[in-house]
């Protein structure tokens, strides 16, 4: 029955929304390929994770999917239904492009920009990658999920709430020791507030549809 509604909702999702949906993972993993690569500092999930597992036995990936399960957890709680699976895909699947971009030296092969061009170019990929993946209402990344919640609850904009948790998040790592470089400050300063304006851009000027946070306001949003 559970495989079957699953089946029933992929046949009923949009030809456009998987466009969105791979050119959005494809687009954030390169951005992040771009970000590791300059080599001056992780975004906040991150800094959280390599806190984290200075204290607890865990990897950084063991870290960043509880964080993700936690997540989950609080979206099914507040909006009373079952956690969707569909996040871990995209966790899994923007991971793999990641190490795929990083094992062909995609970034030094066919770029060669220096560290610092090459992070803004980074923030750049991961802030469109994500607005992407949230116009596209398919596998919508687990922090995004309670962030579109809070849209809807509390008739807040998303990049504030994108931003309170990312400032929550860097706040937790540096407590727990995780490190911080200028490229953390930046992914903070620019990724969680240019999603929103993105998107805009998309549906104004692109004309793409809007099936994530636009409809986030008024329901749930798309497991």
């Amino acid at each position: 029955m559970f495989f079957e509604k699953i089946w029933k909702w992929l046949l009923g999702l949009g030809r456009d929304q998987y466009v969105l949906y791979l050119f959005g993972c494809v687009t954030f993993s390169m951005g992040a390929a771009f970000f590791i690569a300059s080599n001056l500092g992780t975004d906040p999930l991150d800094v959280m994770a390599l806190g984290l597992v200075k204290h607890l036995p865990l990897t950084v990936g063991l870290a960043q999917g509880g964080f993700a399960a936690l997540c989950l957890l609080v979206y099914g709680l507040w909006n009373r239904t079952r956690p969707p699976l569909s996040p871990f895909f995209t966790f899994f699947f923007c991971g793999s492009l990641i190490d795929l971009w990083m094992n062909l030296h995609f970034v030094e092969r066919f770029v060669g920009l220096s560290p610092f061009p090459m992070m803004l170019a980074g923030v750049v990929l991961c802030a469109y990658g994500s607005s992407l993946i949230i116009m596209s209402g398919i596998g919508i990344r687990a922090m995004d999920l309670v962030a579109l919640t809070m849209v809807r609850r509390w008739k807040l904009p998303f990049w504030l709430c994108k931003g309170v948790m990312e400032v929550l998040l860097l706040a937790a790592g540096w407590v727990l020791g995780g490190p911080i470089g200028i490229g953390t400050i930046f992914f903070l300063a620019f990724v969680g507030w240019l999603i929103q304006p993105l998107i805009w851009i998309n549906t104004s000027y692109l004309r793409l549809e809007d099936y994530g946070l636009k409809q986030a306001r008024v329901q749930s949003p798309a497991s």
